[in-house]
This record gives structure tokens, sequence and C-alpha cells, in this order.
């Protein structure tokens, strides 16, 4: 009895090939236009920046400032009479303004602190770009200023313009794997491709409710928990193809259109494959409860597409919640979907493996299990009326 409610479960579905085809469009679209419009978020580069310099000294620490900032960031654009106008206009990205006594102030220690470079950007210009610059021309100042105190007390000079930033090396461990855009986008939108669902699912029951199938059913003396689980099954292949698609999206178009790859050497994939599973079951229960409440389409429809959207904003689908304060860090913890994309950050970006899984694994099986009671009953008192 149960294969053959599975494949009326798989004709309705295929019966309407047109949600069936958004089901994977839609998640597709998201990954690809979040990772190409996201990636230099994930890695700013200054090196494209246009930007001018003015007031600049003709020689001495003023020139050596500008010869490292060109060999990074490129040459300037000729400064226009209206630069801070340029600058409001977005037709500068920047400008370095010295102050007139630039040279003579880090040439002598000893005089007395103030402002001698001032990095002045246009209105739009990124934080993390932002953060960028300002962390880079405060080095490079701090950089003169020590090579002026070293030459004026010990007689030497320092060897080569960049010989502190030859003593710092920064890298990120126990990870071959680089946060991209792409690292984010693909988990992130494959969470909220399984929980779409819900949509699907729900207008389905409506339907049958509506054409006395589950009437009939009940009639026939069906149980409820095998009726439940005819209809659940078709969406866990669903969620496979959802998943297979969306890695392979990761893997080979992202890049085609100019975004980095998704990295998938050296992960777990045991743990991917129970993550996988558990967001599945997860998704399919919290659908299942949402169409044994409804009564109309419209009810479908709209219940279902707000819940979904309210989870993905809160649990860092739309906007990672490293970003949000603490308060919705906080909240973010308390949705399905954060725990989701967690779990899979954990086996895609960190290279964890079953243990650090499981965690994540316990909480979407514990939410599966409530929604999956939640929807039988529901659909028992459905059911009696």
């Amino acid at each position: 009895m149960l294969a053959a409610l599975i494949r009326k479960e798989l004709l309705a579905l295929l019966r309407d090939p047109h949600g069936l085809v958004a089901l994977f469009l839609m998640p597709v679209a998201f990954i690809v236009i979040m990772s190409l419009a996201l990636q230099n978020q994930f890695n700013p580069s200054t090196q494209t920046l246009m930007y001018a310099v003015a007031g600049a000294p003709a020689d001495g620490p003023g020139q050596q400032l500008l010869a490292q900032w060109q060999a990074r960031s490129g040459a300037p654009q000729a400064l226009p009479e209206d630069w801070r106008g340029a600058l409001r206009r977005g037709q500068l990205r920047y400008v370095l303004a010295f102050e007139p006594g630039f040279n003579t102030v880090i040439a002598a220690p000893g005089s007395p602190p103030g402002v001698q470079v001032r990095l002045l950007t246009e209105p739009g210009l990124e934080t993390a770009l932002f953060r960028t610059l300002e962390a880079e021309l405060a080095a490079s100042v701090g950089e003169l200023r020590a090579n002026a105190v070293q030459e004026r007390f010990t007689g030497l000079v320092s060897q080569g313009a960049n010989a502190i930033g030859r003593l710092v090396v920064a890298e990120r461990i126990a990870s071959a794997v680089r946060p991209t855009a792409v690292q984010q986008s693909v988990p992130a939108w494959l969470v909220f491709g399984m929980f779409f669902v819900v949509t699907a699912i729900a207008s389905l029951f409506v339907q049958e409710a509506r054409d006395g199938t589950l009437a009939r059913l009940q009639t026939l003396g069906v149980p409820r928990r095998t009726q439940i689980l005819a209809k659940a099954a078709p969406y866990l292949g669903v969620n496979a193809v959802q998943a297979m698609l969306m890695l392979a999206v990761g893997v080979w178009l992202v890049p085609l259109l100019g975004g980095q790859r998704l990295q998938l050497a050296g992960i777990h994939w045991p743990a991917l494959l129970l993550m996988l599973t558990a967001t599945s079951l997860a998704a399919i229960g919290f659908a299942l409860a949402v169409a044994c409440l409804v009564r109309t389409h419209a009810q479908a429809s709209a219940l279902g597409a707000a819940c979904n959207l309210l989870m993905a904003a809160i649990g860092g689908i739309m906007m990672p919640s490293f970003v949000m304060p603490a308060v919705m860090q906080a909240a973010a913890r308390c949705s399905p979907m954060n725990w989701a994309l967690e779990g899979l950050l954990q086996v895609l970006l960190r290279e964890g493996g079953l243990a650090a899984a499981m965690p994540f694994v316990a909480r979407l099986a514990a939410f599966a299990a409530l929604m999956w009671l939640v929807a039988i009953l529901l659909f028992r008192r459905r059911t009696l009326r």
C-alpha cells in the first residue's frame, strides 16, 4: 500500500512540471546571483579603486609613502579641481590628502602629534574596503615614522620599504578552504531551497482535500501515518536532487560566470550526507505541519512563503549571521535554517567531520521529530471532522 501511495504522490508531483522546475531553478538563481554579487565582500581588493592624491610632497617621506601606495594600488588619477565634489559624485573612490608639514613631522620624531595625511572616501565605499585602506595607510605612515626614528638615533637606514611587512605572516589554521562568497552562498541557498518545498507540499495537500482524495483514503482505512509518510517520500528525492544540483552549480557553473569555485576537496562526505539528510527531514517535517494546518491555496502560499522567508532572514541565509549584531545572532541560533547552515559550513568550510556535525544534526532531528508529530496530530484532527 505504501508503494502505491508513493507512486500516487510522484504522479501528482510530475503533473506540475512548472512548480517542480521552480524548486530547482530558484535556489540555482540565488546561488549564482549572490556568489557573483558578494565575492568582493569576502575578498575586498583595493587595487582597482580609482583614487587621487592631493598636496603630495615632492620628495622625502611623502614620496616614499606614495611609492609604496602605488606599488599596492596602482597609479593615481589626475586630481580634479573640485575633487571633493568628484568624491561626493562617486567619480573618485578616495583621495589621499597630505598636510603641508607631512615630511617635517615624519622626519622629526619629537614633533607634536597631529593629522598629517587624510583618507577621504566617497560616501558609498564599502565598510570592508574603508577599513582595509585605513589600515594600510596607518601601517605605511607608522613604518615611515619608525624608519625616521631608527635613522636619527642609530644612523642606520631601513632595508627596504616593506621591512616591517615582512615580519608578519597571517594564515588560517586547519583549513585549506578560504571563506568566499560561493562557500557561503551554496549552503545557504541550498538550505533555503530544501525548506521551499513547503509551498509545493501544502498546495498539493489542499488540492487533495478539495477533490476528496483524502476522504476516500480515510474511508479505505489507510493509516494516517502511512499517508503522511507517502507524501514525504517523493520530496526526500527532490531534496536529494536539489543538493546535487546546488553543489554542481558551485563547482562548475559559478566559475564559468566569473566567480570563485566551491571547494569540495578534503571534506568529510559522510558528515555532509548526514547533514543533508537531517536538513531534508526537518524541511519536509515543517512542510507537512504547515500543509496539515492550512485550508486554502492562498493560505498555503502565504503561510509557507512567509515562514520560509522569516526563518531565512533570521537564520543567516539572506545575510551572514557574523555581520549581525549580538541580539540578532542570538535570535539566529533559534532558527532551524541556521542550524542547517552552520552544520553545512562546519563540513564545507571548516573541514569538520561527524563529531563537528552531530550537534546540528541532533537539533535538526529533534525539530523534524516534533514537526512530524505535529503534522500527524493535525492530520488526525482534520480527518476526524
